[in-house]
């Protein structure tokens, strides 16, 4: 039976935000998110890079936030 906690990307959405420092590369910030919505990490990865390069600087606030305040 699968564990709730160790869901796997693309899997069921969990039920309380987490970051996923064991799967994370930098926080966890978005490989926490991808178990979270039930998406894949790297479509997360990939639209935060996307955001980072057309939103100014921005983003990188909003992800260091995240991973400071969560968890």
């Amino acid at each position: 039976m699968n564990d709730v906690r160790n869901t796997t990307p693309g899997g069921p959405p969990s039920n309380k935000f987490r970051l996923d420092k064991h799967n994370g590369k930098l926080m966890g910030v978005c490989s926490g998110l991808g178990n979270y919505f039930g998406v894949d990490t790297t479509l997360i990865r990939i639209g935060f890079v996307a955001s980072v390069l057309f939103g100014f600087g921005l983003p990188i606030l909003i992800y260091l936030a995240i991973g400071l305040i969560a968890d």
